[in-house]
């Protein structure tokens, strides 16, 4: 099976370690992991944050997969210009690995696949990974410095929740 994996991952963190290990697991025949480009990754943000650039992301990205990949996958990272340029557009892909946040997604991914005479992609959906204090983590939470990125609460943030409390407020 042919897996894709498409998304910002910066900064990376546990959440997006799930991900590759899904799509290199399932990914005997390759796994194609597509990084938004630095436009696409400003325009596509939920809220606006600092995203670091591409290059640094890609350089992440092979750094985690390398780690992670105990299967010797084939790997290609490519630059996602437009949400659904890979997935959407390579008809050699057979599954997309999503978190439950993004596995809506696929039936648009489909969509376009079918209009294409492509085979629908599989979704192979990884569940979202938990920081300490029960949250999802994020890269939003990294950068706003409440967690890092293994989901450790940052002292700093335990120390004001924990003077907050003991405010009353």
């Amino acid at each position: 099976m042919r897996v894709a994996v498409a998304g910002t991952f910066g900064p990376l963190h546990d959440g997006h370690r799930a991900l590759f290990e899904r799509a290199l697991e399932a990914g005997d025949d390759g796994v194609v992991v597509a990084l938004t480009s630095d436009d696409l990754a400003q325009r596509t943000r939920h809220e606006p944050r600092p995203v670091p650039p591409l290059a640094e992301r890609v350089a992440s990205v092979r750094a985690a997969l390398s780690e992670l990949d105990r299967w010797g996958r084939d790997v290609e990272i490519r630059t996602l210009h437009h949400r659904y340029d890979v997935a959407g557009t390579d008809p050699t892909i057979d599954a997309l690995v999503v978190s439950p946040e993004t596995e809506t997604e696929v039936v648009e991914v489909n969509r376009r696949r079918r209009l294409r005479g492509y085979d629908p992609v599989e979704p192979l959906v990884v569940p979202f990974v938990y920081a300490e204090d029960g949250e999802r983590i994020s890269s939003t939470r990294i950068v706003r410095g409440e967690i890092d990125e293994h989901g450790r609460v940052s002292s700093e943030s335990s120390e004001s929740s924990g003077s907050s409390e003991s405010s009353g407020s």
